[in-house]
């Protein structure tokens, strides 16, 4: 609140968003609030380990099996090499979320620690996990050194540790060894008055998945490709295809590069990133498909093939490949909130709810636009005021878009602050002035149309639109 902020403001280390006049609930007058970006949260927390601040989340009751991976130290000496640490960290993550039992918080989140000196109870406290492994990776020519902890952050105590030196023929070996002493080390520290025990069987998955690949050229390929994708930007993106081609190349079997290739694909497409986005959009079924076809338990082929077919305006088979990929993944995020975004797009945005609450429990610190797609459905549902509170936010996150001031124009119109609106408006086209409704109307995978003139609705009531 205003005076909150007021008494604190010299003291505060960290940068504070004005998110202006805002009505809350059980008071009848606006009231001027402040927030503190996540990012500058952690900063604040890795700084200052001593710090007592409230982090987004506190571990649920039930989520006592709850657990986050930290990005492993890259110990090689070589910064070419962060890829391969990047990757080793996914990897352990794709595995333990898998397994129903556990409570795994998404690499978006944990990867928010990257490079930071947080203590651990400050991780646990903001990403909302008990359990926390961290570890670190050396390279050096055939072999590696891959060192892990697991961590009870209520008590700081250690559970588990252990240190492999391996040849990287055997990256795989280590990654199921790493995930199956996690897991046998929960299911001994729980054993005692929990009613659904962790399954201590092996988590090989080898035998019946073509999730890995025989060649460790292609494995590198990947996880250079993979983290090349993660940087959601254009030049990267373009780069992560090539690798990601390489890959398949070499390893026409090896399944995560098709899933990962269409999902850059889409980027290319959605994003006008390429001089043929419909190739783009294509060529990323092709990748999806194939990618299901290699092997239908893998959930990040579903995945993909989900959005491809949510452009390809597919609803209903959309929404069933989301289905299947938390199905197969109950602690994919991702998944989670495609679905929600889905279901909305199919014009069913009461189902919604669920499963983007889900997404944000599994990644507390979601990407922006992740906020984007929730005030969608807070919109068309008529929630005005949720749905204004939900785009400061990802404003403030994102100050340079133009779509969410878009959207809360159409806010401001519908509850008739036509000030607002303009101002909103104004400030959008400042930071985009080709931004186009109907570009918008012919991009947006709507299934009924006016689902979208709802939308122009609230700009025609604020005077923006004809």
């Amino acid at each position: 609140s205003e005076d909150a902020y007021r008494q604190v403001r010299t003291r505060l280390a960290v940068a504070v968003g004005d998110l202006g006049e805002t009505k809350l609930k059980n008071i009848s007058e606006p009231m001027r609030v402040y927030a503190l970006s996540v990012k500058a949260l952690i900063d604040g927390a890795a700084a200052n380990p001593g710090s007592q601040g409230g982090g987004p989340s506190q571990p649920a009751a039930e989520n006592k099996l709850s657990i986050a991976v930290l990005p492993f130290a890259n110990m090689s000496g070589d910064k070419e090499q962060e890829y391969f640490a990047d990757g080793i960290s996914e990897d352990v993550i794709t595995a333990l979320s898998k397994l129903p039992e556990l409570f795994v918080i998404a690499r978006n989140s944990s990867f928010t620690f990257k490079g930071k000196n947080a203590l651990i109870a400050d991780v646990s406290r903001i990403l909302g996990a008990r359990y926390v492994l961290e570890g670190s990776i050396r390279k050096a020519g055939n072999r590696v050194r891959i060192t892990a902890q697991l961590i009870d952050a209520t008590t700081g105590g250690h559970l588990w540790a252990e240190r492999y030196d391996r040849d990287l023929t055997d990256i795989f070996v280590v990654q199921d060894d790493v995930t199956h002493q996690i897991v046998s080390a929960l299911a001994v520290n729980l054993a005692n008055g929990d009613p659904h025990p962790v399954d201590r069987r092996p988590v090989d998955r080898r035998p019946k998945t073509r999730e890995f690949s025989k060649s460790l050229e292609a494995y590198d390929c990947f996880l250079r490709g993979r983290e090349l994708w993660w940087r959601h930007a254009k030049e990267p993106n373009a780069e992560a295809i090539v690798m990601l081609r390489r890959a398949i190349e070499i390893d026409p079997d090896f399944v995560p590069p098709y899933a990962c290739l269409a999902g850059s694909l889409i980027f290319e497409y959605v994003n006008r990133w390429s001089a043929t986005p419909e190739r783009s959009l294509d060529l990323a079924e092709a990748a999806a498909r194939h990618a299901v076809e290699l092997d239908d338990t893998y959930p990040h082929a579903h995945w993909a093939m989900a959005f491809t077919n949510i452009w390809l305006r597919r609803h209903d088979v959309a929404v069933r490949s989301a289905e299947r990929s938390i199905a197969l993944d109950p602690n994919f995020a991702e998944g989670h909130n495609a679905l929600g975004i889905f279901l909305h797009y199919a014009g069913r945005s009461a189902e919604s709810g669920p499963h983007f609450e889900r997404a944000v429990a599994l990644d507390p610190l979601c990407p922006g636009m992740w906020l984007h797609f929730h005030a969608q459905v807070d919109y068309q549902l008529g929630r005005y005021d949720q749905a204004i509170a939900t785009l400061k936010r990802r404003i403030l996150r994102t100050p340079e878009t133009d779509t969410s001031r878009a959207l809360l124009a159409a806010c401001y119109g519908q509850l008739g602050e036509r000030d607002a609106a303009m101002a909103t408006w104004q400030e959008m086209l400042r930071i985009n002035p080709d931004y186009s409704v109907e570009q918008r109307r012919g991009v947006l995978p709507y299934k009924n149309p006016e689902d979208f003139e709802h939308v122009v609705a609230g700009l025609r009531k604020a005077g923006l639109v004809a």
